[in-house]
């Protein structure tokens, strides 16, 4: 496909074909993190119709003729009626997430059997690199997930991301809460349908290990500190992270900043006015903070080479060798889905504590971390002219919005403790008390900061995440790992 805008896209975005890690994702997935030489290792790809022989495909056909669509009577677009392929691509590769999405699309196709969608699971942590690599040789699929933020914007301005803004304005579509609205626009145009659900991030701890040596769930930095030191004294690790994903580490990284200074020295580094610097008092307070951490063993030995997507950090807490971990919500219906049993038994969660000097000093203690919107699909609907695709562009938005979002799924995600981002659920749809508890802490947060490798334009995502193996592996000084960011930054708005 020919493409109108490539210069900026590849001067800020194609660098990552060349760095390892990915940016975080809302659900769990294991994997391997070497798909640049194992493509078709780490690609699951699930065609789920044209392996379907012609008897089958008739029978759903007549089955959905007689049911009707569950689309009828909505005012959606008028899809094709003639043969129609849609490649989709996500990050689903373990269920539950996996079992739901697939089930939104074979609703879809029921209701179209002359469409096929061939979704494509890739894994979480080359997922971005993928879609950069596909995107730059012609091969983007039509619909894609992201996090929003950055890439998003870039994805946009490069050509690859259709603008929906009328088509949302005209169609029918679920009533998202205006925070997911807003992290699915760019420069006033919507470019993303959500579908993921909020995710918070906050403190899973054992509460059996707590009892056991008699601690409280701290409430101060200072307390935390003091929690660390008891569980190293007993024999365990404090902090299960694996931190070969980078985006991992840099939650700690993300939620130390903010406690010290609220959103307000993010803010600045990001625009790099006003002398606003990734070397200020908050960000070396957090690089400080975390290096200090490591040098007394509160993190597991060789934390930048365990991988996330293998689940290796939940494994630590599986056996009992670490207590806590940061992480996002997703690790709830991840560990349950596992042993659902142990999961109850064990597991407690409390939201990162705050910072009792700065709150003294007014800095306001309950901006949060995470997203509300967890993923969002945009679509690559283009004709070879660049002209829009609008028959493929039509049913990418109703299979988005329609069956992505319809009350099968969305009862599918709170099942398994997940918050659709749209208007009217909330805490008081989840039964575990840990999710409860992710949502109470979201919904009275001030701000919802989106993490960093999502909000970042794209060159400076990488630059941070490899500023995070740094951190953690003790290789440079805060004020080093400062001025690589403020460098990136920098750059990257010089070059808008």
């Amino acid at each position: 496909m020919n493409k109108k805008v490539l210069a900026t896209f590849f001067a800020t975005v194609f660098t990552v074909t060349t760095l390892a890690g990915c940016g975080g994702g809302s659900t769990a997935t294991p994997a391997s993190n070497d798909s640049d030489s194992k493509a078709a290792e780490t690609t699951e790809s699930t065609d789920t119709t044209a392996s379907n022989d012609a008897a089958e495909t008739t029978e759903t056909a007549d089955a959905s003729t007689s049911a009707g669509k569950q689309t009828d009577g909505k005012n959606v677009p008028e899809l094709t009626t003639e043969p129609l392929t849609i490649t989709l691509w996500d990050i689903a590769t373990e269920d539950p997430g996996k079992s739901t999405q697939e089930a939104a699309v074979q609703r879809f196709m029921a209701d179209y059997p002359n469409i096929t969608v061939e979704q494509v699971h890739q894994q979480n942590d080359t997922y971005k690199q993928q879609l950069v690599v596909a995107m730059s040789s012609g091969q983007a699929p039509d619909m894609y997930m992201h996090w929003g933020g950055g890439p998003m914007a870039e994805y946009y301005k490069s050509g690859f991301a259709n603008d929906i803004t009328d088509m949302y304005a005209k169609y029918d579509h679920p009533e998202f809460i205006d925070a997911a609205i807003a992290q699915s626009s760019y420069d006033g145009k919507l470019l993303a349908i959500p579908y993921g659900g909020l995710s918070g991030c906050d403190i899973y701890y054992n509460k059996t290990i707590f009892a056991e040596l008699g601690l409280e769930v701290p409430e101060t930095i200072d307390e935390l500190e003091d929690v660390c030191a008891k569980l190293k004294e007993a024999g365990y690790i404090p902090f299960a992270l694996a931190n070969a994903s980078k985006w991992t580490g840099s939650m700690y990284y993300m939620y130390l900043v903010a406690r010290h200074s609220g959103n307000a020295e993010f803010d600045a580094a990001y625009t790099q006015e006003n002398g606003g610097s990734f070397n200020s008092p908050a960000f070396k307070f957090a690089a400080e903070k975390i290096q200090d951490w490591v040098k007394k063993g509160y993190f597991p030995d060789g934390v930048n080479s365990l991988t996330a997507d293998d689940n290796q950090d939940r494994a630590l807490m599986y056996d009992g060798s670490a207590a806590m971990m940061l992480h996002g919500s997703w690790q709830s219906s991840g560990m349950k889905a596992d042993n659902e049993e142990w999961y109850t038994e064990n597991i407690g969660i409390f939201r990162f504590p705050e910072d009792a000097e700065a709150k003294a000093n007014g800095v306001p203690q309950n901006v949060e971390i995470g997203t509300a919107i967890g993923n969002g699909f945009s679509f690559n609907c283009f004709n070879s002219d660049g002209s829009v695709d609008q028959a493929k562009l039509d049913a990418c938005f109703v299979l988005a919005t329609q069956y992505y979002n319809d009350e099968t799924y969305n009862n599918m995600q709170v099942e398994v403790g997940a918050i659709p981002s749209i208007k009217g659920y909330g805490a008081e749809t989840v039964d575990d008390p840990n999710d409860k508890y992710v949502a109470d802490v979201f919904f009275s947060a001030s701000n919802v900061q989106l993490w960093y490798d999502q909000y970042l334009p794209a060159s400076v995502t990488e630059v941070h995440k490899n500023c995070m193996t740094e951190l953690f592996g003790l290789e440079k000084t805060p004020e080093e790992i400062g001025q690589e960011e403020d460098d990136a930054m920098q750059k990257a708005l010089a070059e808008q």
